[in-house]
């Protein structure tokens, strides 16, 4: 069985594979998990009522949400059930927001209500408005941990990961397929297309080329932690016509920083991920319009991601989840179209494959599911005692090599010495969450390219920031 795409779905679906006597592998383009879109999104766990009623987006969506706790608790990975404001800005949202109730309750999601502001300020005081739909559900999460944690736990459990190893070519056979993925050879009986942004270009290198995908570019701010204490909620504006999105909203995040975003403008190059002046200025004067107490001095970085729609510009804002035998290619599943609510809907998608795969294969629950090696617990959180009794056990604990975030050395290593094997500084950074404060590692990428060459023999020139072709240093100048 072989999986294409390391984003959320693509590891949820190996995480509930490796779950069985299935013999899975994962082939991913990046050199890690969740360096697409879903590294690159808001982190909402969305209730669900965004979405038509009857389409697979809302009925995976809902189902997701009410799940997303407990796998979080299972994967070792923050999550916060904290609700959210969708605001109207101007009278006629009224009605956009009670078509919004209205359509949630259709889909299942029973706890919408109308706040009036005196109600959304004693929530939310800095939130302006004059009103709003208030989703009690919505949750957060960090959409990188947590698709890490579910490759690095399917990785434990005997799923192979293929990382650095694009697609090139899927062959044919009499019983199955051979992908060539990183220039290796492949063989497998059945393929998971889970290839997001990609998903229509393999589907046709493997001889199906009925699907076609338009990545929409959203750009987002990220807002120091200083900034956390103006909003703890997720706050949207009530949705305009034409916009393929939800808007430009403000959320919290399970590290305390804020972000503004994303914009939504379709662009030809799937791999264009760049940030631009005009958009992001859009977006900090979009969010002021929301939370008036914005300061330009808390902005510390931005960056972008895209989504892969199915619907080109101008044909609505949402198409649905395409999940499907092809028709035209035996034993090839197609998952096309997964974009938000991709990342709430990502373990009912692999739920609904596991099934899929099923009708056609037979399997057996595995006799032990092995738990992940859970990382050590963020020092910063940490009270005076557990942090005592951390550095006793292992002193590298009471080293902190990022000063902002207040990471150490333990935490450092362990995000090195990952399951996957994932070594760039870009790896490092999302699982231990270092570089990601105010400096934006001015002060510890030096420090952890000191690890990486002292400790676990690395040579400057073979350590990269996101991959081959990223290499940060040719070698020493003494």
């Amino acid at each position: 069985m072989l999986i294409i795409g390391g984003g959320a779905v693509g590891n949820a679906i190996a995480w509930e594979l490796s779950r069985t006597t299935l013999r899975v592998a994962v082939a991913e383009r990046e050199g890690d998990v969740a360096r697409g879109t879903s590294g690159k999104n808001s982190g909402v766990v969305h209730a669900g009522f965004n979405n038509r009623p009857g389409s697979l987006m809302a009925k995976l969506a809902v189902a997701g949400n009410r799940g997303f706790a407990r796998a979080c608790a299972e994967l070792s990975v923050p999550f916060r059930r904290c609700g959210k404001l969708v605001v109207a800005l101007e009278e006629g949202d009224r009605a956009i927001l009670e078509d919004l109730r209205l359509q949630g309750v259709a889909n299942g999601v029973t706890d919408l209500a109308w706040w009036d502001m005196e109600r959304v300020r004693r929530l939310e005081p800095g939130v302006h408005g004059l009103g709003a739909l208030y989703v009690p559900s919505t949750g957060i999460t960090s959409p990188f941990l947590y698709t890490v944690a579910l490759a690095e736990q399917a990785a434990v459990n005997g799923v192979a990961y293929h990382l650095n190893a694009p697609v090139t070519a899927i062959r044919r056979r009499r019983d199955g397929f051979t992908a060539i993925a990183g220039g290796e050879r492949l063989q497998t009986s059945f393929i998971v297309n889970s290839a997001g942004l990609y998903s229509d270009a393999v589907a046709r290198l493997a001889g199906d080329g009925d699907f076609r995908i338009y990545p929409c570019r959203g750009e987002y701010l990220v807002l120091d932690r200083r900034a956390g204490k103006l909003l703890q909620t997720p706050v949207y504006p009530a949705p305009r016509p034409g916009i393929p999105g939800l808007g430009v909203h403000l959320t919290p995040t399970v590290e305390g920083n804020i972000l503004i975003g994303p914009s939504a403008e379709y662009v030809k190059d799937r791999d264009d991920v760049a940030t631009t002046g005009p958009i992001l200025e859009a977006l900090f004067e979009e969010a002021k319009v929301l939370l008036p107490a914005l300061e330009r001095r808390d902005i510390i970085h931005s960056y972008s991601g895209l989504r892969s729609k199915t619907v080109a510009k101008g044909e609505g804002r949402f198409g649905d989840f395409q999940i499907a035998w092809s028709d035209r290619v035996e034993n090839l599943i197609h998952l096309v179209g997964i974009e938000s609510p991709g990342l709430t809907a990502s373990l009912p998608i692999a739920v609904m494959v596991r099934k899929m795969l099923a009708q056609r294969l037979e399997f057996e629950e595995r006799a032990e599911f092995r738990p992940r090696p859970v990382p050590p617990p963020r020092f910063a959180a940490l009270g005076a005692a557990e942090r005592a009794a951390a550095i006793a056990d292992d002193p590298d604990s009471g080293e902190v090599v990022c000063r902002c975030e207040g990471i150490t050395k333990r935490e450092i290593r362990a995000a090195i010495e990952n399951p996957l094997g994932a070594k760039s500084i870009m790896s490092i950074k999302y699982r231990a969450g270092a570089m990601m404060g105010r400096c934006q590692g001015g002060y510890c990428l030096p420090r952890i390219a000191e690890i990486l060459v002292q400790e676990y023999g690395l040579h400057p020139a073979e350590i990269d920031f996101n991959g081959p072709g990223s290499q940060l240093f040719s070698g020493y100048v003494k």
